[in-house]
């Protein structure tokens, strides 16, 4: 088992670790303990670098296959044993980590105050989409919700990570809007993203650690993507 680091700290930048399986064919490895995302819910993996005797090769993408998180390096892999040090790419990484949280400012915006579910989302950085169940979308209510999401950024919320157990989770009234019944029996345990004071969702992806983080965010574009369906996009200033 692989220690992930990033879902209790979003904030390791460098970690030590030790490889514990290789794939040569593919030059890929995993570690026993990652700060690497590895993808999921909408968020891109993270890429980076690993170091270990005296070399320096990219970590060009990461993903978790079959419970296992597998990482690719540009290079031949090392041994297993071996000590290596990782390092990600931070400024892409914190850049991802805003816009996160700023899709989940707004999906809170949208649930509280207009009851309209999320049916989808996906994320680069300082960009983002969101889908909700909305009937009709115009333009005065999109700057509506435009203004209410900066003004809930600016108010800082704090925004917390837990690990609960599947049946305390499912007893969150408010965790079933992301489709928590639909996850597979063997999970066991569910991670929990609130932003204290105006969402709570299950989810894997990495977030800052206080809305002020965040900055300004301006909705771009927003279209139907069906009769109860429709799509708001996002971007974040630098």
């Amino acid at each position: 088992m692989t220690d992930l680091l990033f879902q209790t700290d979003g904030y390791v930048k460098e970690f030590d670790a030790t490889v514990i399986e290789i794939n040569s064919e593919e030059n890929k490895l995993v570690l026993d303990r990652t700060a690497f995302y590895p993808g999921g819910g909408g968020q891109p993996h993270d890429t980076g670098e690993i170091v270990f005797n005296s070399q320096i090769l990219p970590m060009v993408k990461v993903k978790n296959e079959g419970g296992k998180v597998w990482h690719w390096i540009d290079g031949a892999v090392p041994a297993i044993g071996t000590k290596i040090t990782g390092k990600i790419d931070w400024e892409r990484r914190f850049k991802l980590m805003r816009t996160h949280s700023a899709l989940h400012v707004l999906c809170g915006v949208v649930w509280r105050d207009y009851g309209a579910q999320v049916t989808g989302g996906n994320m680069e950085p300082l960009k983002g989409r969101m889908d909700f169940e909305f009937e009709t979308l115009q333009r005065e209510l999109v700057t509506e919700i435009e203004d209410k999401v900066n003004a809930e950024i600016e108010k800082g919320h704090d925004i917390k990570v837990k690990i609960l157990p599947r049946e305390q989770a499912f007893q969150i009234p408010d965790l079933i809007r992301t489709k928590i019944n639909l996850l597979p029996p063997f999970i066991t345990e569910v991670r929990t993203v609130e932003i204290i004071g105006l969402d709570l969702q299950a989810d894997g992806g990495t977030h800052v650690a206080n809305t002020s983080e965040i900055g300004h965010v301006r909705i771009v574009d927003y279209k139907s993507k069906g009769k109860i369906n429709k799509r708001i996009h996002i971007e974040l200033d630098e």
